[in-house]
């Protein structure tokens, strides 16, 4: 007899305080990849994505996610990302580039902006350069990186690692 039973659909575990993270994407190439970032934002109770360009969802892929996550989608990312940091954002890529620092100790400010990078071409010099820091998911094999939706997760993960009640009460 197992002492373990599977739980399907176990209702999640709200945070005390809404989690201030928002997670910003230049044009992407797939939707799916998008899909896939707001699917893994509503499990994780991120509330705002900001996507660029001719951006879609694929609700199959979405899910639930789409009903819970604010999509807002602007024709380019740099003027957004000047916009948040005058509101007190802090602007963190996730990319590979020199002085970035390991996401293994990497420390997410609660108020932040995570920044991913094109599925292609990454972040290009305008958008790097208007990055507070960058952080590094480090790589052990080949390929080289992750796929965009799967860095994002795993970017995501650590965040809310660091802010388990939400956002603004200390990591």
């Amino acid at each position: 007899m197992s002492k373990f039973e599977h739980i399907r659909h176990k209702p999640p575990e709200v945070p005390a305080v809404a989690r201030e993270l928002v997670v910003a994407c230049p044009p992407m190439r797939s939707h799916v990849n998008l899909s896939h970032i707001v699917r893994t934002c509503g499990c994780f109770g991120i509330r705002r994505v900001i996507a660029c360009g001719a951006a879609g969802l694929h609700g199959r892929i979405a899910r639930d996610g789409a009903d819970q996550v604010s999509l807002e989608i602007h024709r380019s990312l740099p003027p957004v990302l000047d916009r948040l940091r005058a509101e007190g954002w802090e602007i963190v890529g996730l990319e590979q580039a020199t002085c970035s620092e390991p996401l293994f100790t990497f420390r997410f400010a609660a108020r932040t902006v995570l920044v991913v990078g094109n599925e292609r071409t990454g972040l290009t010099a305008e958008e790097l350069a208007r990055l507070d820091r960058v952080a590094e998911i480090p790589m052990a094999g080949l390929p080289h990186s992750l796929n965009a939706a799967t860095a994002t997760a795993v970017a995501v993960y650590e965040y809310c690692r660091q802010w388990p009640a939400g956002g603004g009460g200390g990591p």
